[in-house]
This record gives structure tokens, C-alpha cells and sequence, in this order.
């Protein structure tokens, strides 16, 4: 987890003290924290730019390499929602809901990145290649959230990858930012009703491949990516944008 860095108010970016680092995903500051955190950066308290910065682009990294598909992408799109973030921050009524505002953002440039992405895949399998769940249920803990605290996290990714891009959206933002449904519907542009039919039969078509992969070994652990480190030009960007938006 990258340690924020306090800095004075200046008119020139910080410099970071992880230089050459990575950031790994990470769950870092809870909802309450992440509403405290988007008031400080509104009113430009000097430590809000690291802190946020640092807690929400490995977020936004993961989530967009996860449905962007690789990592060249999902540097893109995480550099270029964070300067949207700032760029429209007065427009963030409710800190509270800060972390559904962003993704909506990465969402959305998400997309756009896929449109013109080299990388994009040619066929992903459609809805109804997954057989259709019996039941829909949305309440309590989906089914392996356990194992995204685990050694098998890189696996988890790998199946998430693998789900139908529709699919894989919600579960994304459900069962790891851990958004609401009514959030996650407002996000994707869905009915609850929707995200919690896509929501289930997602977990289980993940159950599946899990339990191949505990059983059989049939899914090679690769460690995931993580985002590189802001480039100095690239903290410098945000960090303009973050002091134009008064």
C-alpha cells in the first residue's frame, strides 16, 4: 500500500517518495474514510492529492484491466479518469458516494478505450453461452470473497477475466469495490433487478472455474499486473488539473 506523502500547498507538483514503485491493489481507506477524503480534496487540503490519488488509481488500474483486457489499456484509462475526477470534482455533490462517482467516470472511459483499443478481443462469449441461473439471490457474502484476501487472488482476477464482459462488470463492482446494487445499476446503466440476475449467474460461472482450479489445477496462477508509477510528467498533470478546478 503507497503511504501518503504531505506536502505544503504549492503551485508545483510533489515530488513522490516512491519513485520507481508500483501500487498493488488494495482496499486501503473504508467508504467513511474515502467520504472524509473527498471533502479534504474539495477543499484542497494539501495532503487530499497523494492520499487520494494513491488510494483510488491501483482501484481504478485493476478494475480497468479487468475489463479493458491489458494492461497498456488500463494505465490509460486510469491516468485519464483521475484527470476527469479533477477536471469535473465540483460536480461531486455527495462526497459520500465518491467511490461509485469515480467508477462511473472509469467506466465510461473505459469503454472509450475499448472502442479504439488494438487490444480489444474479437468475440467474448455472450450471455447466452452461460447457462441461466435457477435462482437469483443478492444478500450475503458471494460465494469465494474470501479468497480475494488470499494467495488466490491473482487466480480470482484470471476467472473474473474470463467471465462475459456484462457478467464481469457487476461482479467487479459488487463483490470487489463492494458498491451497492442500486450503485452498481447506476453505474452500468441496469435495473437492480438486472445487476442481481447478472450478479449471481457471474458467482456462478466463477464457482465453477474455481473449483476446477482447487481440484484440477486447470487454471494457471499468474500474478496479476499492477500499475507503474506516476511518471513526473503524469503527476504533474494531475496535479494542475487538481488546482485549476476551483
Amino acid at each position: 500500500m503507497l503511504s501518503p506523502v504531505f506536502f505544503p500547498v504549492r503551485t508545483t507538483p510533489p515530488v513522490a517518495q516512491t519513485a520507481g514503485a508500483t501500487l498493488r491493489y488494495n482496499r486501503g481507506v473504508d467508504q467513511p474514510g474515502e467520504t472524509e477524503l473527498a471533502r479534504a480534496l474539495v477543499a484542497r487540503e494539501p495532503e487530499a492529492f497523494e492520499r487520494f490519488v494513491g488510494h483510488f488509481r491501483s482501484k481504478v488500474f485493476h478494475y480497468s484491466w479487468l475489463m479493458c483486457g491489458q494492461p497498456e489499456d488500463a494505465e490509460e484509462v486510469a491516468q485519464e479518469t483521475l484527470l476527469k475526477v479533477f477536471e469535473n470534482l465540483g460536480q461531486l455533490r455527495q462526497p459520500e458516494h465518491v467511490r461509485s462517482w469515480v467508477f462511473r467516470i472509469a467506466r465510461n472511459v473505459c469503454l472509450m478505450q475499448r472502442r479504439k483499443s488494438v487490444f480489444a478481443p474479437a468475440h467474448e462469449l455472450s450471455l447466452d453461452e452461460l447457462q441461466p441461473a435457477e435462482e437469483v439471490a443478492d444478500g450475503g457474502r458471494p460465494p469465494d470473497i474470501d479468497l480475494l484476501r488470499t494467495e488466490l487472488r491473482n487466480v480470482v482476477d484470471r476467472v473474473i477475466a474470463d467471465l462475459p464482459h456484462a457478467y464481469r462488470a457487476v461482479v467487479l463492482l459488487r463483490d470487489i469495490e463492494e458498491l451497492s446494487t442500486e450503485e452498481t445499476a447506476d453505474i452500468l446503466d441496469l435495473t437492480t433487478d438486472v445487476v442481481k440476475t447478472r450478479l449471481h449467474r457471474g458467482r456462478l460461472a466463477m464457482r465453477k472455474t474455481l473449483d476446477c482450479y482447487l481440484h484440477n489445477h486447470c487454471l494457471e496462477d499468474q500474478p496479476s499486473p499492477n500499475p507503474a508509477a506516476l511518471s513526473p510528467e503524469e503527476r504533474a498533470e494531475l496535479y494542475s488539473m487538481w488546482q485549476a478546478e476551483r
